[in-house]
């Protein structure tokens, strides 16, 4: 026996949602985005991986860039690997870059350079989940694929008055059941779209615009006034708290880096020798420690200032860094995996956000930045 929701997409209601969302999308959605209406995969794969856990207007002037630097996947394949990240820098969440260069050499390598027009053969590539195949196959190939996201999800919860928690595995199913079922089969890549962009511009997660929605004379949240309370999610995140103390150790003019290679965060990017903890512990602790690691040498180097905390929030983790500027009195003790690089050559390399934050040196205790602090 068919659940009400089922029963309901399956009558009326299902084309005139269908029909109310494409009109509304024809006459009154003015949202721009400059991979709109793309119809080449290679620039619509690029933007759907460069907006996976980034918002639109964040993402954009990271995709005019890789755009102007890389016109095209062959030219992205051949970039290297340091330079590609240095582009990428600030946008977190550095695996989707790992597999944006994976994905492009695996198809100018061995597709020659064409990319796959199935569902099935995008679903194949290196960080592409079911919405990004979806999105692709239907934007650039107009296959009947519906995307889901959390836009898509909030409107049909909405729309529909489902109150299974969409992030179970049951709710999962039914919004999958109804986006297929909803899906412009003729034109899914508009219709994709809209419902994105309805999703994002008028079914908001806060103060949604219900007085003028197109759709709230069949919305079941609407009729009885459950709209703040869908859509409904059961899984709580939980925060890892972190502390990094970074060591900013400079032999004249040049610093110590290294690059991050364990399978965490921030993988192949840079950042300064540092130490971890799971709380904040006192500075002579920590100066202590480095002595101990041979990173400094006892009355041989000059402590030039400690930073406050810079905090920098992940989807699970919350990082607490503070960085410790210290002019060394002899050589550094560079070990086989780190870098001696001067100050001018440090913009080359890409940081996490939170060490480039502290470079720029934008906080009020931080108005002399380590490049004008270490001499020349």
């Amino acid at each position: 026996m068919k659940n009400p929701i089922e029963k309901r997409a399956k009558t009326g209601v299902s084309r005139s949602f269908t029909r109310l969302l494409l009109t509304w999308n024809r006459q009154k959605n003015k949202r721009q985005m400059p991979w709109k209406g793309e119809k080449d995969p290679y620039k619509i794969w690029l933007s759907e991986i460069i907006l996976q856990q980034t918002r639109v207007e964040q993402g954009i002037d990271y995709y005019y860039r890789f755009i102007q630097k890389f016109p095209d996947i062959r030219q992205l394949a051949k970039a290297n690997d340091k330079l590609i990240f240095k582009l990428w820098e600030g946008l977190g969440y550095y695996s989707r870059c790992r597999n944006l260069i994976s994905t492009a050499r695996l198809i100018t390598q061995d597709l020659d350079g064409r990319f796959p027009t199935t569902f099935d053969d995008i679903r194949q590539l290196r960080g592409v989940g079911p919405y990004t195949a979806a999105a692709i196959s239907s934007f650039a190939f107009n296959l009947p694929h519906a995307v889901i996201d959390g836009n898509v999800s909030r409107v049909l919860s909405r729309v529909f008055g489902i109150k299974k928690p969409i992030d179970s595995t049951e709710g999962k199913k039914i919004i999958a059941s109804l986006a297929g079922q909803l899906l412009d089969k003729n034109e899914p890549g508009v219709y994709n779209q809209a419902i994105m962009d309805f999703g994002a511009i008028v079914c908001k997660p806060l103060a949604p615009l219900c007085s003028i929605c197109e759709l709230k004379k069949i919305c079941l949240a609407f009729r009885n006034d459950h709209v703040k309370e869908l859509p409904v999610k059961s899984k709580r995140t939980l925060v890892r708290e972190r502390w990094f103390y970074y060591f900013v150790l400079s032999e004249k003019n040049r610093v110590v880096i290294e690059q991050r290679n364990a399978k965490d965060i921030w993988n192949q990017l840079y950042e300064f020798p540092m130490i971890e903890r799971k709380k904040t512990i006192k500075i002579e602790d920590i100066l202590h420690e480095a002595v101990e690691l041979g990173w400094l040498k006892n009355k041989k180097y000059d402590l030039i200032s400690i930073s406050p905390a810079y905090t920098q929030r992940l989807s699970h983790q919350l990082i607490n860094a503070r960085f410790i500027q210290i002019i060394l009195r002899g050589k550094a003790n560079v070990k086989k995996q780190q870098l001696l690089v001067t100050t001018t050559q440090l913009g080359k390399f890409p940081f996490p956000r939170l060490i480039r934050d502290y470079l720029k040196g934008d906080t009020e205790s931080q108005k002399r930045s380590i490049l004008a602090s270490i001499p020349a």
